[in-house]
């Protein structure tokens, strides 16, 4: 996504790292446009008996097939009463499937920009599903994260599962770390998932947090497009 659609003041540093890592990641932005195999895709669709046409090509900033997969296998073995999502579009709608699906709990989807929350909302709504989805601009980050941060409001206090597919990482290559920031909500035996995850700007983020969050652990699963870095804290 264009800086220039986000509307942000960013600094030269910030923009001095987009630069280097947009250098040293062109072969993971090049995988992102490819959303998965078709027949991963279908199989994806048929699991959520869901219409072949349900789901918009995916690719480019879009989920790929094996997050969604993740997601939905999630979803499936948690029945998770609270799910927070960063970041709305095929995400929301396939996890808003899965809850109805497998246990029925409650969706908060975040996303920066208010039109494009409205159109997923049409979409959420047209399909018989439900999602709370909220806008939530970007601004200043949490203390010692780079870049811009959704500014949230009425987090829920405890989260099952959390799923990170947002902000883009033309804000900061590192910008997805602040979402560490919500770790504290999410409740023992609660999960993460982060997107786009095989880029070097989040494996960066994914070492810190490993470094920090001591009461967690965090695997790397390098398959798909983009791969995902699954979180579990442990039990209290």
């Amino acid at each position: 996504m264009p800086l220039h659609d986000l509307d942000l003041s960013v600094s030269l540093g910030d923009r001095f790292m987009v630069m280097a890592y947009g250098a040293i990641q062109w072969p993971w932005l090049l995988r992102s446009l490819d959303g998965g195999r078709k027949k991963d895709k279908a199989d994806l669709l048929a699991y959520l008996e869901l219409p072949l046409d349900a789901l918009p090509n995916l690719g480019s900033w879009k989920a790929d097939t094996h997050f969604l997969w993740h997601i939905v296998s999630a979803i499936e073995e948690m029945r998770p009463a609270q799910v927070v999502e960063l970041g709305c579009g095929a995400s929301t709608f396939v996890a808003a499937r899965a809850l109805q699906l497998f246990g029925g709990g409650k969706l908060v989807s975040f996303d920066q920009h208010a039109a494009f929350v409205e159109t997923t909302a049409c979409w959420i709504r047209d399909n018989d599903m439900d999602v709370d989805l909220r806008h939530a601009p970007l601004g200043p980050p949490p203390a010692g994260w780079p870049g811009h941060w959704y500014q949230l409001s009425d987090i829920p206090s405890e989260i099952d599962l959390l799923i990170v597919d947002g902000p883009p990482w033309a804000i900061h290559p590192h910008v997805r770390g602040a979402a560490s920031s919500l770790f504290s909500h999410i409740r023992p035996g609660g999960r993460v998932l982060l997107d786009d995850a095989a880029r070097p700007g989040e494996r960066v983020v994914a070492r810190r947090w490993r470094k920090e969050q001591r009461n967690m652990d965090f695997t790397l699963d390098s398959k798909g497009a983009k791969g995902t870095l699954l979180g579990y804290k442990h039990p209290a």
